[in-house]
């Protein structure tokens, strides 16, 4: 009887545990609704909101036809026709409806209070990939996140600072452009790694970026993983493998899956070593190839190319207010060459809360 009361117990963790996957360290779960009181973003094109507007860089997208599904139609900096993940995220876990960029001299209080990005399009956990972008390596970023903190204190005071940071939801997401500006398109890097080496030396930068944010109070981090870069318009684009009949190139998605499987072993590895933290892969890769694969059951009909322009190289300063762009953007699932449309961002977080909650 004993055993038996001992396998029910077992049973009924088991089940708790898997219909609650993130654990604040070891004694609450996470709920969706109100649990975070702030999200903070550091990365890449995919989650800045706006940073590069008040930088020195041509990687901008504050300008037509960014923005044309944007509330008001208002192109903010973000590298899509719409919302990011991380304002959807924040919207659905009650935390705010955008989430700012950082550099915004109109930050308010309460902006600041809630939570902020800190990322740059164009960057990279390889400094080198920010060096030729001249942009914000995400190394960089700690140091506008410190002067966040050092902000924050001014407005809730240190220890309410120190409980909003501690309980903040982390979202990190970079690696892509250090892939593709270092090492397929322009092989900087390929003359120093083969692709596994490469792969280890961006995972121990974001390993040292991970440990400094946690010893500066992050506690609750999800990073996301690779997409499927082989399918990335601009990647069939430049390598002329077949112009006429273009398709993923199949060496760059196995080397995406091999980097995810690094990256979420590394996280295992992080959450143990690191008490009281929760470390979380975001797969990105398996909605994103399944929409690319299936896209009509998404609703899409362009796989291969954005909505801008040809949609074969156009981004950044390449996409612009002279360029044409598609009539009905959900159609697509990128935008320009190398970022997904919103309705495209919209499936990628949904899928990522089943993942989480």
């Amino acid at each position: 009887m004993a055993r038996v009361n001992y396998l029910i117990a077992a049973l009924s963790l088991y089940i708790i545990w898997s219909l609650c996957i993130i654990k604040l360290g070891s004694t609450s779960d996470l709920k969706i609704s109100r649990s975070f009181p702030a999200i903070l973003i550091f990365g890449d094109s995919t989650v800045d909101t706006g940073n590069n507007n008040f930088i020195s860089t041509i990687f901008k997208a504050n300008y037509s036809p960014y923005g044309k599904d944007f509330p008001g139609h208002m192109a903010t900096g973000r590298f899509s026709n719409g919302k990011l993940i991380p304002d959807m995220v924040a919207s659905r876990l009650g935390i705010k409806e955008l989430v700012p960029p950082f550099l915004d001299p109109k930050l308010s209080k309460d902006d600041v209070k809630t939570g902020v990005s800190f990322a740059s399009a164009g960057t990279g956990f390889d400094d080198l990939t920010a060096t030729i972008s001249k942009v914000i390596p995400v190394m960089k970023q700690i140091d506008l996140f410190k002067n966040y903190t050092q902000r924050l204190q001014r407005i809730a005071g240190v220890d309410e600072s120190k409980k909003i940071i501690g309980s903040a939801l982390v979202i990190i997401s970079a690696g892509t452009n250090d892939l593709n500006i270092n090492f397929y398109d322009i092989p900087t890097r390929k003359l120093q790694y083969n692709i596994s080496g490469y792969q280890d030396f961006i995972l121990n930068r974001l390993q040292s970026f991970i440990k400094e944010i946690y010893q500066l109070g992050c506690r609750n981090i999800v990073v996301a993983g690779l997409p499927p870069v082989g399918c990335l318009p601009i990647q069939e684009t430049v390598s002329f493998e077949n112009p006429l009949h273009r398709i993923c190139l199949e060496d760059q998605n196995s080397d995406s899956k091999s980097y995810n499987q690094k990256l979420s072993k590394l996280l295992s590895n992080l959450q143990s070593q690191l008490p009281g933290s929760t470390m979380l892969y975001a797969d990105i890769y398996t909605p994103l190839i399944d929409m690319i694969n299936n896209p009509h059951q998404y609703g899409f009909e362009h796989t291969n190319r954005g909505c801008c322009g040809t949609g074969l190289a156009e981004a950044g300063p390449l996409c612009n207010a002279l360029t044409p762009t598609c009539e009905d953007p959900s159609k697509y699932i990128f935008w320009d060459s190398i970022h997904p449309t919103e309705s495209v961002y919209k499936s990628i977080t949904e899928s990522l809360l089943k993942q989480f909650f």
